[in-house]
């Protein structure tokens, strides 16, 4: 390892021979003089070698000093170029980032974006994670999460992005439809089979409602068939199994294509908030600040 005393010296070396004076490079590294006088003086003691032959009018490299200075001005210009590398990869997006998704939302919704983002910043690798779970940013390592519900503030630790709030839809196959007719109230719901979304303790989630004063209101509904898993549940509707209530970010490509019709539209209630979560230390990075800035373009509704 080269240790610091030999670096010592050959800045103003260089500057010397570059600028043609002891004066004009003090005045380039704003030293004195004999500063500069000086240190020439030690790096010359120290390699046993005069690099100069001075006169009062000028400076002349000597053999040995002109040999002296090719090498030291190329490690110069090499180091010059590894801090502007290095510099550029502070600037451009690089590194590993541990990403969490929600499981179905994440795959639908989040993926094709990141697909896109590795496209365009091949620097960067990417690790993500699908769980449904409320996982702890700062416990588990992870550099920006995607969250379905959760409170409205965060601690200060995390910063956080408001997405909007899905929406709650009813839909049904147009072949279940022309089977059994479509509900025209939330009453005529228990005549048809649904299909519900089932949670891990084995219960159901209630279905929403817009009441007649505009307030949601809850409802269980009997079914004929519970998913645990929500591109199952769509799955099953768009084969015709029966009536659902679906958040519309799931929903969006099946009904564009027609295989899902949309019902009840006056019962349409606000579902869930999205969050973009992130370690606040974590921001000002490159690569965590330009995949904020992607996953900011995300579409909930």
């Amino acid at each position: 390892m080269i240790s610091s005393d030999r670096l010592k010296g050959i800045t103003p070396f260089v500057i010397s021979v570059e600028t043609g004076s002891f004066t004009a490079a003090a005045e380039k590294l704003h030293l004195s003089n004999s500063a500069v006088s000086k240190s020439i003086a030690r790096l010359e003691e120290r390699l046993g070698s005069r690099l100069f032959d001075r006169t009062t009018r000028s400076l002349m490299l000597t053999d040995a000093g002109q040999a002296f200075y090719q090498t030291c001005s190329r490690v110069l210009d090499e180091l010059a170029e590894a801090e502007s590398v290095l510099a550029a990869q502070r600037n451009r997006p690089a590194g590993r980032l541990r990403i969490a998704l929600p499981h179905s939302f994440g795959r639908l919704q989040v993926l094709p974006l990141l697909n896109r983002f590795c496209r365009e910043y091949p620097d960067v690798q990417l690790n993500i994670t699908f769980t449904d779970r409320f996982i702890d940013l700062i416990e588990d390592g992870i550099d920006i999460a995607v969250r379905i519900g959760g409170p409205a503030d965060y601690p200060a630790s995390l910063g956080y992005h408001y997405l909007g709030s899905e929406q709650l839809i009813f839909c049904a196959a147009p072949d279940y439809l022309h089977q059994h007719g479509a509900p025209l109230s939330a009453d005529q719901l228990s005549a048809h089979r649904c299909v519900a979304y089932a949670r891990h303790d084995g219960s159901t989630t209630p279905w929403t409602f817009t009441a007649a004063d505009g307030r949601s209101m809850t409802r269980e509904i009997s079914h004929a068939m519970a998913l645990g898993d929500g591109e199952a549940l769509l799955t099953a509707v768009v084969d015709g199994m029966g009536v659902a209530q679906i958040a519309s970010w799931l929903a969006r490509e099946p009904l564009a294509r027609g295989e899902l019709t949309p019902l009840l539209e006056p019962l349409v209630v606000e579902g869930l908030p999205l969050y973009l979560l992130w370690p606040q230390k974590k921001q000002l990075t490159p690569k965590v600040d330009a995949l904020l800035q992607a996953l900011k373009q995300l579409k909930i509704d």
